[in-house]
């Protein structure tokens, strides 16, 4: 069954939620897989999304709803309950300083889609520019693309159905200051590593409840909330594909 919806016509996040309010009674769910500390769960919430993350790890920084579990099997179980998943696989595997430091980091990227893909929700699967050749059609996002003061790409492979495009890529005309490096005036910091300037970086990626070690690896809530902007505008549309 179907659903007359102007959800075509409806733009803004808190309206696209009102709209799934209104269809199906309940706001829609959103599992945060491989969540550290939330900059992709914020970004989700602030599009209308009621947001559970998963970790293997403590998370106290987490500001939503955690589970403390392994995310595949967390989501082999729990998966489908869910009307949308992002799962951001530890990019550390595939991360430029890590192999040049010879560390050793499992690759999870094909575990987690197949088991993404055992679901049958729509999702997405993130990761850095290091592992985007493993990544089938990522979508790549900048900071840049949604008015931050940084150049964070990040690598978004959809799937389960779900379609995703990129605003407009501004072009990279102001310097950064160097890797590890006091940002000077006129530049954009690289806050990862060690970086200096902690508290820069949470008002650059808008992500005031972080320390240095969740910043270095999050993804800017602006993705995300681009993102679940368009994962509702899909849901309502489509509402035979709603988890139950």
């Amino acid at each position: 069954m179907t659903h007359p919806t102007d959800v075509r016509r409806v733009r803004q996040p808190a309206a696209l939620a009102a709209v799934f309010l209104r269809l199906f009674g309940r706001r829609p769910t959103l599992l945060d897989l491989y969540c550290c500390q939330g900059g992709a769960a914020a970004g989700y919430a602030a599009a209308g999304f009621d947001v559970t993350g998963v970790d293997i790890a403590p998370q106290p920084r987490y500001p939503f709803r955690f589970v403390q579990a392994d995310a595949i099997a967390f989501v082999l179980e729990h998966g489908a309950g869910f009307d949308f998943i992002h799962a951001s696989p530890p990019c550390q595997h595939d991360t430029e300083c890590q192999r040049i430091r010879g560390n050793d980091h499992p690759d999870l990227i094909a575990p987690t889609r197949a088991a993404l893909e055992l679901t049958g929700r729509p999702w997405v699967m993130e990761n850095v520019r290091g592992a985007a050749p493993k990544l089938r059609e990522p979508v790549m996002l900048c900071a840049t693309m949604f008015g931050l003061a940084n150049y964070r790409h990040r690598f978004f492979e959809p799937g389960g159905g779900f379609a995703l495009s990129a605003p407009g890529h501004p072009a990279h005309l102001v310097p950064q200051a160097k890797m590890g490096r006091p940002v000077p005036p006129g530049h954009y910091g690289q806050f990862v590593g060690n970086f200096s300037g902690v508290d820069l970086a949470r008002r650059v990626l808008g992500v005031p409840w972080m320390n240095r070690d969740g910043i270095r690896e999050c993804i800017p809530p602006a993705y995300t909330r681009h993102i679940g902007t368009a994962a509702l505008a899909q849901l309502a549309a489509q509402p035979v594909a709603v988890a139950a």
